[in-house]
């Protein structure tokens, strides 16, 4: 078989999407998933009036130590138990097309689907340190993004580097049901119903309790 006849590999496969819907992607290394993780993708979508949501369990975040973290599968598995809505999706396509920068993530998916209306939600608490991340000045110009606020991160994210830059292009919160087709850059603060759970503290409460035992 000669090089030109090669047979490309086949696509990763994608959650639902068609054109026209507003999806929403929420990544992060679900480390464990929790109950938090769910009550921000129901204001998601409630507050911005999205279609779904996609989870997207990352192969690793860059800017932290994975040596420890569980495999990718066992995560996904886990965040498919508990997120237990019809409208939420779990994927692991970043590991197919070798990538764990978010840049690259939404380069992908606008390029394979064009006609989506992808908006990016985080917690208020990665807003802090958003500016620490490859190219986010570019993130914002590519889409839309959503902050759901988190307990102690309130004050700290509206006062972060990134919250300052991006200032004169933050929605009001009543509009939020606007962002996902709002002129880029834009983005929107979500205050609400909060959780205090996070994957760091319930692994540090799981090593306790097995050096307890």
């Amino acid at each position: 078989m000669t090089r030109s006849s090669r047979v490309p590999p086949p696509l990763p496969v994608l959650p639902p999407h068609a054109p026209g819907l507003r999806i929403g992607l929420f990544g992060g290394s679900f480390n464990p998933p929790h109950e938090g993780h769910r009550l921000a993708s129901l204001v998601a979508l409630r507050r911005l009036r999205l279609d779904r949501v996609w989870w997207i369990v990352t192969p690793g975040n860059p800017l932290k130590d994975n040596s420890a973290l569980p495999q990718q599968s066992e995560r996904m598995a886990a965040a498919r138990r508990l997120a237990r809505h019809p409208r939420i999706d779990v994927t692991g396509f970043e590991a197919e097309i070798d990538t764990r920068f978010t840049f690259d993530t939404i380069t992908y998916l606008q390029r394979r689907c064009p006609l989506v209306d992808f908006v990016w939600i985080m917690g208020a608490d990665n807003l802090n340190g958003f500016h620490r991340w490859q190219r986010w000045r570019e993130i914002a110009q590519q889409v839309p993004i959503a902050i759901i606020d988190r307990p102690g991160s309130t004050l700290k994210a509206a006062r972060s580097r990134a919250a300052t830059a991006l200032g004169p292009h933050r929605l009001a919160e009543e509009d939020a049901g606007l962002l996902a087709s709002s002129p880029l850059p834009a983005w929107v603060f979500l205050h609400g119903p909060r959780s205090t759970l996070s994957s760091t503290q319930i692994r540090a409460a799981e090593k306790e309790a097995f050096v307890a035992s």
